[in-house]
């Protein structure tokens, strides 16, 4: 199993997040449509990522993860397998599970410090930014949380800005 910790916030402007991301010597990896389908029936959270860049398909990948729901950064325990073919996938965990919600999305990656930034365009939610430091022997949650004090503090993120919950969950609202 995996971890990271967490921190995602409005964002109003992604062009200056990017620009931000940038000046910190960010370095870009991508721009992505994503595709993420919630089951239900999980401890936690089930959600299958189909992934597009480019009119074509990239790998979907089954994640599963748990994470507390509080406006601050947080630790998120996961586990990701790629899928060969998302769309059986899809359809075996929908009949088996149920459907809960699905999530669409633009992303734009940038990874800074072993930091994934993420800058996404939320379909019928609006625009925000990501930061997920990943914990690893190199970087223990007290290391994270200092690289994702520092993101917040240079992105000029509000505290009225940062979520407590999944974009899943901001949709079912």
């Amino acid at each position: 199993m995996a971890r990271n910790i967490e921190l995602k916030a409005r964002c109003p402007d992604l062009v200056a997040a990017g620009r931000i991301a940038r000046g910190l010597g960010a370095t870009h990896h991508g721009s992505e449509r994503q595709q993420d389908t919630y089951f239900g029936g999980a401890d936690g959270r089930l959600k299958l990522r189909q992934r597009w860049a480019e009119n074509r398909h990239l790998a979907s990948e089954l994640i599963w993860y748990r994470r507390s729901d509080e406006p601050r950064p947080r630790p998120s325990d996961y586990s990701l397998v790629i899928v060969a073919n998302g769309t059986e996938m899809r359809a075996v965990l929908a009949g088996a599970l149920g459907i809960v919600t699905e999530v669409v999305k633009q992303r734009t990656v940038y990874l800074h410090d072993n930091v994934r930034i993420h800058l996404d365009d939320v379909m019928d939610l609006g625009t925000f930014l990501e930061f997920e430091a990943i914990v690893d022997a190199a970087c223990d949650d007290a290391a994270a949380l200092a690289k994702l004090e520092r993101l917040r503090v240079a992105f000029a993120i509000a505290p009225e800005h940062v979520l407590s919950t999944s974009y899943a969950d901001l949709l079912r609202r």
